[in-house]
């Protein structure tokens, strides 16, 4: 049996395959393994979808997509072949899901590493432990924990490559000021709501371009907020633009507006200027903005049902949705000057 040497370490895989989000907050880890090994080779697993975030990145050698669309674990079957055959010296697994801890557990990695609440984590090499809302950690330092077996502590930004081709696209869109609103989420009790959204707006100066944000199934809710505000000065881009497409349009802009979503965090990884609504979370979880620039915004009443729950929900559990309904509108206007 080889003896791990920490000192000769030639290849990382790192698994992250949930949201687009959950990537994001994952870049800190390429970050210090770069700077810490700065030779190795670095793979990253993650999900068909998110595989352009991270087109032109400098430290990336390979992606591995699981398409999980359909025959999801036959093409995982595969995944998992490619791994073991590559045997590399180090498997970080920023997940707590059962597939991508079987895949750790049995990648043939010199070293694996993961959070202890993963069902496969008795079979890694080292187990960290992972906490919500103990010590008010952020995610990015709970991931980063992650390195600590093998490396030194350190602090590193969310942090993504836009090329400039990119930024060559996105031109024509910062000839005048402007703001980007992203209104959506993918949980209700998580999204500020189109009609606060709407008087907020109303109150934009007309001489500021707004650029809405999204995916194309977000592209309703933008239209909607932009004829009943009737601001004319704006444009829907959601679904129109790439994740790096929209960093860009981000890192420029003269504020940001966006829920506790994934909008958040690719703003963060240009450290664009942000201003985030909080409605049923709460940064206290771990995943407020990163930028120099941030404020959250969120309810000024102490509600006993808040948090309701850490990802939210379909709608409100006690009914009445105070945690957004009672934000006031002047806390984003005063951010726009």
């Amino acid at each position: 049996m080889s003896t791990f040497d920490p000192n000769n370490i030639n290849s990382f895989l790192v698994i992250q395959t949930a949201s687009i989000g959950d990537v994001i907050l994952a870049t800190p880890v390429i970050e210090k393994i770069h700077a810490n090994f700065p030779e190795a080779q670095i793979d990253f697993l993650l999900k068909k979808g998110n595989e352009s975030l991270f087109e032109g990145h400098p430290y990336l050698h390979q992606l591995i997509v699981w398409d999980k669309s359909q025959d999801k674990y036959k093409k995982f079957r595969k995944i998992i072949q490619t791994v073991r055959e590559t045997k590399y010296d180090v498997v970080v697994n920023l997940q707590r899901f059962g597939s991508t801890g079987f895949l750790t557990a049995f990648s043939k990695a010199k070293k694996t590493i993961g959070f202890d609440k993963n069902p496969f984590s008795l079979f890694f090499n080292h187990r960290i432990k992972h906490t919500i809302r103990e010590g008010n950690k952020h995610e990015t330092e709970r991931n980063l924990s992650l390195l600590d077996p093998i490396s030194g502590p350190g602090r590193f930004p969310i942090k993504l490559y836009p090329t400039p081709t990119h930024d060559a696209r996105m031109s024509q869109f910062k000839t005048v000021k402007y703001i980007t609103i992203s209104p959506a989420s993918l949980w209700f009790t998580k999204q500020y709501p189109a009609e606060k959204w709407i008087e907020f707006v109303k109150e934009v100066d007309p001489g500021t371009r707004i650029y809405f944000l999204g995916s194309q199934k977000d592209s309703d809710i933008c239209d909607m907020i932009i004829q009943e505000s009737e601001h004319t000065n704006s444009m829907n881009l959601a679904g129109k633009t790439s994740f790096l497409d929209t960093a860009v349009l981000m890192r420029d802009a003269s504020m940001n507006f966006m829920n506790d979503s994934a909008p958040l965090h690719l703003a963060s990884s240009v450290n664009a200027k942000i201003t985030a609504i909080f409605c049923s979370t709460v940064t206290s979880f771990g995943f407020g903005p990163k930028s120099d620039d941030a404020v959250v915004v969120e309810t000024p009443l102490s509600l006993d049902c808040r948090p309701c729950g850490l990802h939210g929900f379909k709608s409100c559990p006690e009914g009445h949705f105070k945690c957004a309904l009672t934000i006031d509108k002047r806390e984003l206007t005063k951010r726009l000057s």
